[in-house]
């Protein structure tokens, strides 16, 4: 029997340790194989990075990138190590895609975090899947990576998740900027919705205030991402100073760094849910579903 190289499989999905859910909900959606991307750390914090043959013709590589600095070094290191086992072309499929918020220079001497780190992608991968990326200043991903590049929308999620809730909730954007995402979600869904003014005071100061709510019981704040928690609890406080009874948390990105969860709860945020995009114990809205068609389309 011949043995089998990289050109005998159309498409193969190479997945890290760390999203490996992700990626065979992934593998099973799109119906193609999976492999495990086997990463080394030497004792001076190193990495050594290998893929498994055959790799396939066209090499997706799935890792969500939260905690990203070793994490995008990892990557890049596997489409080097994809292109030298056969592979033609590589995707990378990042449901969570960091250094997206510093989208402009805000100050004398900052980087823009964006293009640097799209463009530096750019140079390793074809192509680029992610899912609700920090897009406030420009359009399209394409803008900013040099490939094939696509922003999903985590819309129809929260979508068939409010369509179980019912229409008696609010749904809540945290910011102007969230108007249209938010507008989009509550489409078909018979959702009354609204956003609120947010005033950033420092990193971690913010004040939210919601000129005209619907008269509502019960209020769903939807955020891309959720870090610090800061923003959810502001958005919480004023929401229950309107006279909500009940105030819950709906986010793409559950980063949620140590000690947010508390914040967030004596805001007085009842329940909390969140994509699996990052894994975590909130997660209640799978994405793999999303990616599938752009990979076998």
């Amino acid at each position: 029997m011949p043995k089998t190289g990289a050109n005998d499989i159309a498409a193969r999905i190479h997945c890290f340790a760390d999203t490996d859910a992700f990626g065979r909900a992934l593998a099973r959606s799109a119906r193609l194989g999976i492999a495990r991307i086997v990463v080394h750390r030497f004792p001076d914090a190193e990495s050594s990075v290998r893929v498994r043959r055959p790799v396939g013709r066209h090499a997706i590589v799935v890792r969500s990138l939260a905690d990203p600095n070793a994490k995008l070094l990892e990557v890049a290191l596997a489409a080097d190590a994809l292109r030298r086992a056969g592979a033609r072309r590589v995707t990378l499929v990042a449901p969570y895609l960091p250094y997206m918020r510093q989208d402009a220079v805000f100050h004398p001497g900052e980087a823009n975090s964006q293009r640097v780190v799209c463009g530096w992608l750019g140079t390793h991968f074809d192509g680029l899947l992610t899912l609700e990326p920090h897009l406030h200043r420009i359009s399209t991903l394409a803008e900013v990576f040099p490939g094939r590049a696509r922003a999903l929308s985590a819309a129809p999620l929260f979508r068939d998740w409010l369509r179980r809730a019912g229409p008696s909730t609010l749904l809540v954007g945290p910011d102007r900027e969230s108007e249209p995402w938010i507008r989009a979600i509550a489409s078909g869904t018979g959702n009354p919705w609204t956003v609120g003014i947010k005033t950033r005071l420092g990193d971690r100061r913010v004040r939210i205030r919601f000129d005209a709510v619907p008269s509502q019981s019960r209020a769903l704040i939807v955020d891309d991402i959720a870090s610090s928690g800061i923003t959810l609890a502001e958005a919480a406080r004023a929401l229950r100073a309107r006279g909500f009874r009940r105030v819950d948390a709906a986010v793409v990105h559950a980063i949620f760094a140590p000690g947010s969860i508390g914040r967030i709860r004596a805001a007085g945020i009842r329940s909390i849910i969140s994509c699996d995009t990052i894994p975590h114990p909130t997660n209640r809205l799978r994405a793999a579903r999303l990616f599938a068609p752009c990979l076998i389309g």
